[in-house]
């Protein structure tokens, strides 16, 4: 836009006509161009309809007798083994009713490097939002400028009059520009702004869960690691006596001396298990300490053998899951936020209007920049439409078609995974439980067996492979049984983090 004319330019010079608006008519102008500046219009775009999600009325590998029918508050879900405690809770972990795991799952929440980066995302998001809010208001700035001109002696037209030294040109400017919000499309950059730092915080709360639940599993595989260091530390100090039995009757001249290879082979196998056992232990620790933010050399998980049974979970009816799971909700929040994206690219084919004014002093000396005569302002409505584009227009709509396509199918293979992680681990917790069953009625035997030929090769009625073989029985059936209890522990977990983890969409921060 042209730049008036100050009132005291050399008298060589052509003068513009001279305007009758005074220094008090300009503010009253501007502040008459305000209405206009907040003028909102309508909002042009599909209005945002919840995608459908394929549900069941029930899960399939719910355990017999369980009542689905029950909501997941009506059941107080992750409550810890104290009774008449029946309050809800967030704290999932307590139901498994373990001091040490109670004590390590909050410090995730602080400490753990993976949940801050996207906790720093929650921030971006959020202010994302007050940046393209930002554009709901007027944008005023100031470019002030002094500059020193001489204008040629041979200049065309304009005859100077000697002597030409020169002169000043200060401006003191002050601009506003305005984008009028005719169609919507600022409005819709600022919901799908917010839809997406929904889903951001969403995302947060899914990491969050998935970090407590590594921790979970890693804490339980290394506690069923100290079962299996301990088991194997007793089965080294019982091979070992059988070790010094054999060898006594090998030089008593009673047994041969293969006994005493196969006593000593099987000692020796056992101590190689009880040290292998502890690299693997140690792999764990250092995982927990890694989640916990922490050098692995500054943390050290007490020993505590692996003795537990998997705890009752309310796992409720799964059309909750599209409520209680944050991944899902992120999900559905990015079809909205795809929705708005497609009223954005509809606005496009509509014109914009803004509105520009200008208002300052402008003169050769700094002593008469703000005299009333110095005022310079500009002022007005400008409207765009573009004609012809070559189809961008048109791709970018079919763009954003296409991308809430691909988020409600996104959202609905979200859905669908998460129903598929709920009846893995029922169908994974019903078939260990019959395992464990089995598995401890087989340990008996095998330990029972165990006994009985080691009282028959003392007395002479088989020989000691019967021993060796009884025993490799036994230990190997009193491992599954530690591996069964860690795989059901490892299950509960896995479904509590299918469930969503005590967590609901009423948890999403409002925007």
């Amino acid at each position: 836009m042209g730049r008036p004319s100050v009132s005291n330019r050399p008298s060589g010079l052509k003068q513009p006509a001279t305007s009758k608006l005074t220094a008090a008519a300009a503010p009253a102008l501007l502040a008459g161009l305000l209405p206009l500046a907040l003028l909102t219009g309508c909002m042009v775009g599909p209005k945002y309809v919840k995608p459908s999600a394929p549900t069941t009325p029930n899960y399939k590998e719910a355990p017999a007798g369980s009542d689905q029918a029950k909501s997941f508050k009506e059941t107080g879900a992750w409550q810890p083994a104290k009774p008449g405690d029946t309050a809800p809770r967030g704290d999932w972990w307590t139901i498994f009713n373990d001091p040490q795991l109670n004590e390590l799952e909050p410090q995730i929440s602080v400490s753990n490097q993976t949940l801050k980066a996207a906790a720093a995302r929650l921030v971006q998001a959020r202010a994302q939002i007050k940046y393209n809010h930002s554009f709901l208001y007027p944008t005023i700035g100031s470019s002030p400028s002094v500059m020193g001109e001489r204008f040629s002696d041979q200049r065309p037209y304009f005859h100077l009059t000697p002597p030409n030294t020169g002169l000043a040109d200060l401006q003191l400017p002050l601009d506003l520009t305005y984008e009028v919000d005719l169609w919507g499309r600022v409005r819709r950059t600022i919901n799908a702004s917010k839809e997406e730092a929904q889903a951001t915080a969403a995302d947060l709360q899914t990491a969050l869960l998935s970090l407590q639940a590594e921790l979970a599993v890693d804490y339980f595989e290394a506690r069923a690691d100290d079962a299996q260091a301990k088991l194997l530390a007793d089965t080294v100090r019982n091979y070992e006596e059988a070790y010094r039995i054999t060898n006594n009757r090998f030089v008593g001249g009673v047994a041969p001396e293969s006994d005493v290879d196969q006593a000593k082979t099987q000692l020796q196998s056992a101590r190689v298990q009880e040290s292998d056992i502890t690299i693997r232990r140690a792999q764990y620790e250092h995982a927990i300490a890694v989640l916990l933010g922490r050098p692995p050399a500054d943390f050290t998980l007490r020993e505590m053998p692996l003795n537990a049974q998997p705890p009752s979970i309310p796992v409720g009816l799964p059309s909750e899951l599209l409520e209680r799971r944050p991944d899902i909700a992120a999900s559905e929040r990015r079809v909205n936020e795809a929705n708005e994206r497609i009223g954005i690219a509809r606005a496009a084919y509509f014109p914009s209007l803004s509105m520009t004014a200008l208002i300052g002093f402008e003169s050769t000396s700094i002593a008469s920049l703000f005299n009333g005569p110095n005022l310079l302002w500009a002022a007005g409505p400008s409207m765009s439409q573009t004609i012809y584009d070559g189809g961008a227009r048109s791709a970018v709509s079919q763009m954003a078609a296409g991308s809430w396509d691909e988020t409600v199918a996104n959202y609905r293979q979200t859905t669908l995974t998460a129903f598929q992680q709920v009846e893995d681990n029922l169908a994974v917790l019903h078939t260990l439980n019959l395992e464990a069953e089995q598995q401890h009625s087989a340990t008996q035997a095998a330990i029972s067996a165990e006994k009985i030929f080691n009282n028959r090769y003392v007395g002479g009625l088989d020989t000691y492979l019967q021993v060796v073989t009884a025993q490799t029985t036994a230990l190997i059936n009193e491992q599954n049984d530690i591996d069964i209890e860690r795989r059901q522990m490892d299950a509960s977990v896995l479904l509590i983090k299918a469930l969503g983890g005590g967590w609901t969409t009423a948890q999403l921060p409002k925007y």
